[in-house]
């Protein structure tokens, strides 16, 4: 059961979302899939076995609190048994409130959120328990977060990138000079900024836009207008194969039929998401 909560009132300029994910599993479930989140996240994992995918194809422990920075590509996980995870989701242009690095450090990166945080991931981490409930571990989550703001110092969130970000949203087949002549900016300033709050280019961004957008159709949960899904089509069947095999390793085919059960939470996630931005649904 995957269950979402608003952050605190003063947080919002910086977080999307708190999310608690409980999953009552047999002990020997072994589930393997591969994120694509709309943003960089904190991640608590409080039950289960967690690992993450290594350079040589082994699966490495991730227990503890992570930063699991941007991601351009799917991010291989795993979990084995009954799991519960802490998390929330960091908004692009709050990135530079909560961290003091460049995003694109971080992209496709899994962090020790104490390397980054020091004591406050520290004295969060002691509050939690996997007994808690929701409520209490989001209010543990938050105080830590306004903790960092403070210390950070700067509350000031990039309106630019935040609008960049709802026009990828809205349209991902938009053209990068025609989003920075809207923005204001040219399109060094827009890739640049882009690199330090998105962690990526926005080229990158935008083709991520556009294959979650087809995914989110594939899987069900939005359903274009011909018009529409014909924008979303990309130029042939060879092309659409490169985009799906960059981002989730596989052909459209294997993927319409594959288990992706953490990557469809995700993709939950993100219609609810546009719910929320656009005030409904996108399709």
């Amino acid at each position: 059961m995957l269950n979402h909560y608003p952050p605190a009132p003063a947080l919002d300029p910086y977080i999307r979302r708190h999310y608690v994910f409980r999953a009552e599993m047999p002990a020997d479930a072994d589930v393997q899939d591969k994120m694509i989140a709309e943003t960089a996240f904190i991640r608590i994992p409080l039950r289960g076995e967690w690992y993450i995918e290594g350079e040589a194809g082994d699966w490495i422990p991730a227990c503890g609190a992570k930063l699991f920075g941007p991601n351009s590509r799917g991010f291989p996980l795993r979990v084995v048994g009954p799991f519960l995870i802490l998390g929330c989701g960091i908004k692009p242009s709050g990135w530079k409130s909560l961290f003091d690095c460049s995003a694109h450090l971080h992209t496709d990166r899994m962090t020790a959120l104490e390397d980054l945080w020091g004591d406050i991931a520290t004295d969060m981490m002691r509050e939690l328990d996997a007994d808690q409930s929701d409520e209490t571990m989001v209010a543990a989550m938050d105080r830590a977060i306004a903790r960092q703001v403070d210390k950070i110092g700067l509350r000031q969130t990039d309106s630019q990138i935040e609008q960049f970000e709802t026009i990828g949203r809205i349209d991902s087949t938009v053209r990068i000079d025609d989003a920075a002549r809207e923005l204001g900016l040219s399109v060094r300033q827009l890739e640049r900024r882009s690199l330090e709050s998105l962690g990526m280019t926005p080229k990158t961004f935008l083709r991520r836009c556009r294959f979650l957008d087809m995914a989110m159709t594939m899987r069900g949960f939005s359903h274009p207008s011909d018009e529409d899904l014909a924008e979303l089509r990309y130029f042939d069947q060879s092309h659409l194969n490169r985009e799906f095999k960059r981002f989730v390793g596989m052909t459209p085919k294997t993927f319409r039929n594959a288990y992706t059960p953490l990557m469809t939470e995700g993709l939950k996630l993100r219609k609810e998401g546009d719910e929320k931005i656009f005030n409904q649904p996108r399709f």
